[in-house]
């Protein structure tokens, strides 16, 4: 269908909960998308984080086609062969003994959120608060815009859940003066992804989690938007040589499939046994057989290796356009999330690169971000970059 067609049925009969650009997309390959009136646009969204290896890519393709001529879906009533293989893969390439899985990074959260308060039920004398960090961002549940650290996203859903409370990211102090009796946990993202971009202090991931051992609470890292490679590791905490007692992880895992999935020690996946959480959909055949190949596409190929030098060129060649343009405050970020702060509102800088093809996303009013996929090449981002360089000498 044409862009005109698509964008009459959306506002027709789809709920508004999304602002839109006014175009339909119907293809995608590698670093392009193409939308229903035949424009090619450069994707430098990745559908938020969601599509680290590119749009079909040949792995993925291939192992959704085999699986969905065997089998898509079966209860978790039963054994799952690809499920159970996926998770051996995930904890085996990280600090995690249990894998639980659902369908996004909400309900990863959720999840972790509840087996949080299990454990502190449990073994901790029914602590339960968990404590998140201003400007964060967490999810759309009542649990997880609860524990989101911005306004606008939990303005209107009063009364909201017991039990959160937020403090100022990347400040030790701050963290641990609000600890008291009731604390259980702290949910941190590695690197704020929806909040601008931010990156933590050397010192602050460290720092929790040792504040976190002094006080016998549990670290849990939300890598919903920064795992699955985004920072040029497999998992954003790499970074930072620090472990986590909980991980979170959705959008990139499935290469455009949902699927979530909350990592744990043992010591705290114990808290969970049959009966205590689930997921219909959660691990169905179908989205397990793609996120193993797609782990197994970023542990065994080179995209990890490729986002950190098409990082370092996309970073360079942003930071030549900081020294340009004055209006442009900071360039920051690891591997291929990376933010440029502008002094005024970046809406209009993003629909301009629209009209000229290159899709990119601004997020927390003044901030461009850039996500393009992992395996993204020089060419395509020096592309990018002429773009937006044309675009900002307009502004």
């Amino acid at each position: 269908m044409k862009n005109k067609q698509v964008l009459n049925l959306t506002g027709k009969y789809v709920a508004e909960t999304y602002a839109r650009f006014p175009i339909a997309l119907v293809r995608g390959k590698g670093t392009r998308v193409w939308d229903g009136d035949g424009k090619v646009y450069l994707d430098f969204v990745s559908g938020l984080a969601v599509m680290s290896l590119g749009h079909s890519h040949p792995a993925v393709v291939r192992a959704i086609q085999r699986q969905a001529e065997k089998l898509t879906h079966v209860s978790n009533l039963y054994h799952i062969p690809p499920q159970s293989e996926l998770a051996r893969e995930l904890c085996r390439h990280s600090f995690a003994d249990r894998a639980f899985f659902c369908n996004s990074g909400a309900e990863a959260n959720e999840a972790a959120i509840k087996l949080a308060r299990r454990y502190g039920k449990e073994w901790l004398g029914g602590k339960y608060e968990i404590l998140s960090t201003l400007n964060s961002f967490h999810g759309r549940t009542l649990a997880t815009l609860t524990a989101t650290g911005q306004e606008k996203v939990r303005a209107g859903y009063d009364p909201l859940p017991a039990g959160f409370r937020q403090v100022p990211y990347n400040d030790l102090k701050a963290m641990e003066a609000a600890i008291d009796e009731r604390t259980v946990a702290i949910l941190v993202e590695p690197i704020q992804g929806e909040g601008g971009v931010v990156l933590p202090s050397d010192d602050y991931l460290r720092g929790l989690r040792e504040l976190c051992d002094r006080r016998d609470l549990l670290l849990m890292f939300d890598e919903v938007q920064v795992g699955m490679g985004r920072t040029g590791k497999l998992f954003a905490y790499e970074n930072f040589a620090v472990e986590p007692d909980v991980m979170t992880l959705a959008k990139a895992l499935g290469g455009g499939l949902p699927v979530g999935a909350m990592l744990a020690k043992e010591k705290v996946a114990r808290s969970f046994v049959p009966g205590t959480h689930a997921s219909t959909f959660g691990g169905n055949p179908l989205v397990c057989v793609a996120a193993l190949a797609v782990l197994k596409t970023l542990t065994q190929g080179g995209a990890l290796k490729n986002c950190v030098k098409m990082g370092r060129i996309l970073f360079a060649g942003l930071q030549t356009l900081k020294d340009r343009f004055s209006f442009i405050r900071e360039v920051r970020g690891k591997g291929l999330i990376l933010g440029m702060e502008l002094e005024f509102e970046g809406s209009k800088v993003v629909n301009e690169c629209l009209k000229r093809g290159l899709l990119i996303n601004c997020t927390a009013h003044k901030v461009l971000r850039f996500l393009p996929p992992l395996t993204i090449q020089r060419r395509d981002i020096e592309r990018g970059l002429a773009i937006l360089e044309d675009v900002l000498a307009r502004q």
